[in-house]
C-alpha cells in the first residue's frame, strides 16, 4: 500500500507545465520493468450496458448486447460486481486523477465549456451550492476550482510515457484544467472542455456546423480524419495505439488513458453495427445507443489485440471504467430512454444505484486470476492509490487529501473484504429540470450491505439492504431507526471532515440540515 505525503504550499506561479511538474531524474533513462498501465473509461455507460452480467444472473438487457470483448477481459480477468463512480461525469474524472472525493474537490457537477458557468437547473426550494463550476486545476489560485496533482504528472515523474486520449473535461475553457498536457500527458489526443462531441462522424469533421458556424463541442485535434468515414470511436483508439509505438521503441513504460467520448449523445449511427440491432426489432433509437456500445467494444478489442501482437500484454494492466450510470432521464423510474437501468432505481444524475454502479473489468495477466468476480465495494477515486500502488510509486508529493483506497489486494485476492469502509457520494446539484429520482439535490452513504440516503429538500433519510434489495425498494429506515443513526452520525462525521458544501434553503436562508440531525428527530 503506498503513503502519500502532502505538501502543504506550491508556489502560485506555477503556470507553465515545465515548472508545474519537473522532469523525470537521469535514473529513469535506464531500462525499467514497471507495468504499463491503461485506463479504459467509458462515457455514460450503464451497469448492463453489455453482454457480461456483472450481477448474480444475467439480464434481459445483457442478452440485448454485444461486447465480446468486455466477455474476454471477464474471462481473463476480473469483474467487480460492486464498482461505483459519480451521478456525473467531471466529478467522476475529477476524483479518478486526484484520488479525492468530490465532497472533498467541490467538482460536485458537470462543468461547462464556458468558463464561470455554473450548469446547475434552478430549484424551487434549494439555492445553487458554491461549488468548482471551472472543474480541476493544477495551477493554484484558478478560480472556482480545485488544485491537486494530478495522476499523469506523478507518473511522468516516475518514468512513465503519459498518453492521453479522447474525452478529458476535467475543466473549463480558459483554465490550465482544460488541457490534458498542463495535467502531465506527453500527447493529448482529442481532448479539451469539452463534455460530449458535436458528431461522431468524420463526414462532418466531429462538428455540427450550422450557419457556417462551428459547434462549441467539436472535438479537436482529428483533422487527419476530416471527411472520411471513420467512426470518433475509432479515429481516438487507432491515435491511441500510434502513440504507444514510442515508449515501446524506448523501452519505456506508458501510462494510456483512453476515454472514449463513446457512449455518450448524440446518438449517431455506428453503421457497422447499427443493422444487427434494427433486425432484432429495436426501434431506431436504441439500435443506434446499442451500436454506439458494440463500437467502444471493438476499441477494447484493439486495444488488447496491440498487446498481444506486442508481447506486452504480461506486463500491461488494463482497466475498464464507466463514469456514471446510464442516462435514463424520464421521471419513471427506471425511465424509458436507451438506457435500462432496472432493476437497479433511476440514472445518471441520481445517487440511487442507476447513477452510480458500473461495469467494471481488470486484466493484468499473472497476477489477476482469469475469470475472477470480486464483490468488495469500490469507488473511482480507489483508481489514483491503486495505480500508483501497480507503478511502485512510494511516497509521492501531492498537495490533496487522498480519499480513495488502493485495490490492488483485491486484485492479487478477489475474496478480500472490507465491510468496514464508508463509500460517500455528495450532490448538492439539480443534474436537469424535470422532476424525478435522477434531479433531486441528494448525497449517500454505504457501508457493509448498508447505504443512506439523504434527500435534502424534503429532509428525508431512506435506508436499504443492497445485498437483499439492488433495486432500493424496500426503504427500511422507518423499522431500523438505530441503524439509520449509526450511519448518520458516520456519514455526518465524514461530510465534515471533508469540508462537504450544503445547499442552502431559499425560504428560510438556513443551512440544510446534516444527516445526523435528520436522524435524531426520528
Amino acid at each position: 500500500m503506498i503513503t502519500i505525503r502532502i505538501i502543504k504550499r506550491f508556489s502560485t506561479a506555477l503556470l507553465a507545465f515545465a515548472t508545474f511538474f519537473p522532469a523525470p531524474s537521469q535514473a529513469h533513462n535506464s531500462p525499467l520493468k514497471k507495468p504499463n498501465i491503461i485506463v479504459f473509461l467509458v462515457d455514460d455507460m450503464g451497469w448492463q450496458d453489455t453482454s457480461v452480467p456483472f450481477w448474480t444472473q444475467q439480464t434481459p438487457f445483457n442478452k440485448r448486447y454485444h461486447t465480446p470483448n468486455m466477455e474476454r477481459m471477464a474471462r481473463e480477468g476480473m469483474k467487480f460486481t460492486n464498482a461505483y463512480a459519480m451521478p456525473v461525469c467531471t466529478p467522476s474524472r475529477v476524483s479518478l486523477i486526484t484520488g479525492a472525493n468530490a465532497a472533498r474537490t467541490h467538482v460536485t457537477h458537470w462543468t461547462s465549456p464556458d468558463k464561470d458557468k455554473n450548469t446547475d437547473h434552478a430549484d424551487p426550494g434549494l439555492k445553487p451550492v458554491n461549488w468548482n463550476i471551472n472543474g480541476f486545476s493544477p495551477a493554484a489560485d484558478v478560480a472556482h476550482t480545485f488544485h491537486g496533482t494530478p495522476l499523469p504528472a506523478i507518473l511522468k515523474q516516475n518514468g512513465y510515457y503519459t498518453i492521453h486520449s479522447g474525452k478529458a473535461h476535467f475543466g473549463s475553457t480558459g483554465t490550465p484544467g482544460s488541457d490534458p498536457k498542463n495535467l502531465g500527458f506527453d500527447i493529448n489526443i482529442a481532448g479539451s472542455s469539452i463534455g460530449h462531441p458535436a458528431s461522431y462522424l468524420g463526414e462532418k469533421n466531429y462538428d455540427n456546423v450550422v450557419n457556417g458556424k462551428s459547434n462549441r463541442n467539436a472535438v479537436p485535434g482529428l483533422e487527419a480524419y476530416h471527411g472520411t468515414d471513420v467512426f470518433l470511436t475509432d479515429a481516438i483508439t487507432t491515435e491511441a495505439l500510434k502513440a504507444m509505438e514510442k515508449p515501446l521503441a524506448d523501452n519505456k513504460p506508458f501510462f494510456l488513458y483512453l476515454a472514449h467520448y463513446a457512449v455518450h449523445i448524440p446518438l449517431n449511427a455506428d453503421k457497422r453495427y447499427l443493422d444487427k440491432y434494427l433486425k432484432t426489432g429495436l426501434d431506431s433509437t436504441e439500435a443506434k445507443y446499442s451500436a454506439l456500445v458494440e463500437g467502444m467494444d471493438k476499441s477494447l478489442g484493439d486495444v488488447l489485440d496491440f498487446l498481444d501482437k506486442h508481447k506486452i500484454d504480461d506486463n500491461t494492466i488494463v482497466l475498464f471504467m464507466s463514469d456514471n450510470g446510464g442516462l435514463s432521464t424520464t421521471p419513471a423510474r427506471g425511465g424509458q430512454a436507451w438506457t435500462h437501468n432496472l432493476p437497479l432505481k433511476a440514472g445518471k444524475g441520481s445517487v440511487y444505484e442507476g447513477g452510480i454502479r458500473e461495469p467494471m473489468l481488470v486484466r493484468w495477466p499473472k497476477v489477476v486470476k482469469p475469470n475472477s468476480v470480486a464483490d468488495q465495494y469500490v469507488i473511482i477515486e480507489d483508481f489514483f492509490p491503486t495505480i500508483l500502488d501497480v507503478a511502485g510509486v512510494k511516497n509521492p508529493e501531492i498537495i490533496q487529501q487522498v480519499d480513495g483506497k488502493s485495490f490492488l489486494p483485491l486484485l492479487k485476492n478477489p475474496a478480500w473484504k472490507d465491510s468496514s469502509r464508508e463509500l460517500v457520494w455528495h450532490h448538492p446539484n439539480r443534474w436537469i429540470a424535470a422532476e424525478g429520482p435522477n434531479t433531486h439535490y441528494a448525497s449517500a452513504f454505504r457501508k457493509g450491505d448498508w447505504k443512506l440516503l439523504y434527500d435534502y429538500r424534503n429532509a428525508r433519510l431512506e435506508l436499504y439492504d443492497l445485498t437483499n434489495d439492488i433495486g432500493e425498494e424496500n426503504d427500511l429506515a422507518s423499522s431500523k431507526p438505530e441503524k439509520v443513526k449509526e450511519l448518520a452520525a458516520l456519514f455526518s462525521k465524514q461530510l465534515k471532515q471533508m469540508n462537504a458544501q450544503w445547499p442552502v434553503f431559499k425560504s428560510t436562508g438556513a443551512e440544510v440540515p446534516p444527516p445526523d440531525a435528520i436522524a435524531a428527530k426520528h
